[in-house]
């Protein structure tokens, strides 16, 4: 039995796990407001939003509810555009009819959900973040312009906000209804067992891939859902080595603060993949395990020479990430095995990291390549570096041979000009939808040239790699 509270009704229903929470909530609770969109989690017409109690309060994230197994918000509120109606607008709702935001209105219940999920957090930001918590919402209307100055005028409105208690604040300044306040309580209520791992039963994350690659699969078949098991959340640094559980989301590896540690301007890389609502969702195992050969996560990961940590019954293994993928789609993973977790060496002072991306649409899109970079060096000589790229290969792949170059060598115009010879020969794209082969091949050397440029403005010139 799957239990949830839907906006203020507590629901028990015996639905399959692996149905989709859009058409429960439309079909089956007759609550119209969710959209059906893209299906793919692109529109964000569907989005609403999921809170589950974390150290004693209800925090909230936005989702989209197309690529959201039903099984995963047991014991969560789930918050649908009218669970936020009230007599009278919200301020985030008055902001989209002051801003004249919205013409059709197909896209706007995603907006305002997007919206009001941003103000639930428990920060105070400012415009521009604002503006990033709607960064999974398509609008064909409008041109955006007005839903910016929206998103704008919605920042203003929240200065004085009390982030301790941020739903409080919301409820008594009309954000929100009430009931919202009897949520913890109720929650409380509801059992959340676990359930021991089924070897005849598809795993599930976040269920952002499978959700679109094998809907009709998985609505049919058992479930074990990973996205809640409090085993495979952490996010921890022992003995110089860095370990994040399997269930970890995108979003928690972001703001994390052991990760900001080691990498600071993860948050700025992190922006280029997927979407706000997809990054609440999806997992680092669910991005390693569907193997894509453009895949963010892997590609980022590789670079920082991780390990998959993998688990059957009692009997663990640990096999180096860059091994890990043998071909298209095919992983060194054994019948029954599961991803625990991932870890890699704190890399410590003295290095460098950077990911690159290029894809049609700056945000929200997939890749036509990408590619990370970490090197050590002292003064002029690479000590150490590694380098990984996507879309040039069937797999996620890591540049051995450009790696094993690079590294001992001066960090001059000429040596990266020589490691861009080798990694042509390591690299075999082919032509897609993304791009043709020649243009995958132009657009790594470019990204490479931008990993050192970027590093090392002062000793590298881009007019003398271009030659």
């Amino acid at each position: 039995m799957i239990r949830f509270i839907l906006n203020n009704q507590l629901i028990n229903t015996d639905k399959p796990a692996g149905s989709s929470l859009l058409d429960f909530i439309r079909y089956e609770t007759d609550l119209p407001g969710t959209k059906v969109g893209c299906r793919e989690g692109d529109c964000g017409a569907c989005t609403v939003l999921a809170g589950q109690i974390e150290a004693n309060e209800v925090i909230y994230k936005s989702i989209v509810s197309c690529l959201t197994p039903l099984g995963n918000v047991h014991g969560k509120h789930v918050v649908t555009i009218e669970g936020i109606n009230m007599k009278q607008l919200s301020p985030v709702q008055h902001a989209m009819v002051d801003n004249a935001a919205t013409q059709c209105g197909f896209c706007t219940p995603g907006f305002v959900m997007s919206l009001t999920g941003h103000v639930l957090s428990k920060e105070i930001p400012g415009k521009e973040e604002a503006i990033a918590s709607i960064s999974g919402n398509i609008c064909r209307c409008t041109g955006y312009k007005s839903i910016e100055r929206a998103a704008e005028s919605i920042s203003n409105l929240y200065k004085n906000k009390d982030i301790e208690k941020p739903v409080e604040w919301l409820v008594n300044n009309k954000f929100l209804p009430e009931y919202f306040l009897t949520i913890p309580a109720r929650l409380a209520e509801i059992e959340k067992p676990v359930t021991p791992i089924e070897k005849n039963k598809q795993i599930m994350g976040g269920g952002t891939d499978l959700m679109v690659q094998k809907a009709d699969e998985i609505f049919e078949s058992g479930l074990n859902l990973f996205l809640d098991r409090k085993d495979l959340k952490t996010i921890k640094t022992e003995n110089n080595t860095c370990t994040i559980g399997s269930a970890v989301t995108v979003n928690e590896i972001m703001h994390s603060p052991v990760i900001l540690e080691i990498i600071p301007e993860i948050k700025d890389y992190f922006k280029l993949i997927s979407s706000e609502p997809i990054r609440n969702m999806g997992t680092v195992a669910g991005n390693i395990m569907n193997a894509s050969p453009i895949a963010d996560l892997s590609i980022f990961f590789l670079a920082l020479n991780t390990h998959v940590n993998l688990k059957l019954d009692n009997n663990k293994r640990t096999v180096p990430l860059k091994n890990f993928f043998l071909a298209y789609k095919k992983q060194d993973i054994a019948s029954g095995e599961y991803i625990e977790s991932i870890s890699f060496p704190v890399p410590g002072k003295g290095f460098h990291f950077n990911f690159e991306k290029v894809s049609k649409r700056t945000y929200l899109d997939i890749a036509s390549v990408n590619t990370a970079f970490f090197i050590r060096h002292t003064g002029d000589v690479i000590e150490e570096c590694r380098i990984s790229a996507g879309g040039v290969s069937p797999v996620p792949l890591y540049l051995r041979l450009t790696s094993e170059y690079l590294s001992e060598k001066n960090i001059t115009n000429g040596v990266i000009i020589k490691a861009n010879s080798i990694m042509q020969e390591e690299i075999s794209p082919i032509s897609d939808i993304r791009g043709s082969t020649e243009y995958k091949r132009l657009l790594l050397r470019q990204l490479l040239f931008a990993h050192f440029i970027k590093l090392f403005p002062e000793k590298i010139s881009l007019k003398e790699l271009n030659i």
